[in-house]
């Protein structure tokens, strides 16, 4: 259980700090797309005139939830799991490398934290990229180490497919350190992130909920001390299936990542207040007068 509520307590931070990040990268790009640049951090504002501490709180909510994810790598370290990860104490080394990359993003966030704070330590947006970069393919080297010694093949496919969305999000802000007005990449960021935290609910309803079990599979348990260990199938045609069952999980969830990016560019564009213009899209002004526009646009027409 409570393995179940840590995937979920990861997958609500993850989904969460996706779809902020997509919706203020849409919403800046709509409202000034010539100006538009990759931001690592975008301030919360009710208003225009928000100041405070009260637009830092992404980033404080964020240094929370790492702080928290580290605490619970340690601690896993240091417990002895026989049934989900082995007799050996290669868990143990796994775990602390998964809590040393959550402690580089720890250190980034609060290198953001003291540059947009304070005055002291200016912290460039292409430098974020690049770091950001290299603690994802850290983390993909992390998450294709543990699948490899994975003894549930359940969560071995699990730890192998996060791996691979670590990798997509290094090469999208390694992308953004080079180019940071590409578009593209910033929302593909977002979506990245978005997806982990979607897979990591995955992960968790496939391996510690019996509903969502794949058939053929089966959960571990240690009778003696009652713990719960991972899902592991007996057969080989069992665990074949079940692996292609993940595998068209994690298509779902790329495609209801896409759909959640339309629906949010949409809503984003009306809230803007976005008209298309000779194929490209301008922002109309709060107080524009509608009959003079379309006179423009007619004249336009005819010419």
């Amino acid at each position: 259980m409570a393995a179940l509520m840590y995937q979920i307590f990861t997958s609500s931070a993850l989904v969460s700090l996706g779809l902020y990040h997509l919706v203020h990268t849409i919403r800046n790009f709509l409202k000034s797309p010539r100006d538009y640049s990759a931001k690592p951090f975008h301030p919360f504002s009710l208003s225009s005139n928000s100041h405070g501490r009260l637009r830092l709180l992404p980033l404080y909510l964020t240094i929370f939830f790492l702080l928290l994810a580290f605490i619970h790598q340690i601690v896993v370290s240091a417990d002895s799991d026989p049934l989900l990860k082995g007799h050996t104490p290669v868990h143990r080394f796994t775990s602390l490398q998964s809590a040393g990359v959550i402690f580089l993003f720890l250190l980034l966030s609060i290198l953001i934290l003291l540059s947009e704070s304070t005055s002291i330590l200016p912290f460039p947006s292409d430098l974020f990229f690049g770091l950001a970069s290299a603690f994802f393919y850290l983390q993909y080297a992390v998450s294709s180490a543990q699948a490899s010694v994975q003894t549930s093949d359940l969560q071995a496919r699990c730890d192998s497919l996060s791996a691979r969305i670590s990798a997509l999000s290094s090469l999208l802000c390694l992308v953004l350190a080079c180019i940071p007005r590409l578009f593209v990449a910033d929302v593909g960021l977002g979506s990245s992130i978005c997806l982990q935290g979607l897979w990591a609910l995955q992960t968790g309803l496939s391996l510690y909920v019996e509903a969502f079990i794949p058939e053929g599979c089966h959960q571990l348990l240690d009778v003696v001390s009652g713990v719960e260990g991972s899902t592991k199938c007996e057969l080989e045609e069992s665990k074949l299936r079940a692996v292609a069952i993940l595998d068209l999980a994690f298509v779902v969830h790329v495609m209801f990542v896409m759909l959640v990016l339309f629906l949010l560019y949409a809503v984003v564009s009306r809230a803007v207040g976005v008209t298309r213009r000779y194929g490209s899209y301008e922002a109309l002004p709060i107080n524009a007068d509608t009959n003079h526009v379309q006179l423009k646009t007619l004249g336009g027409t005819q010419a």
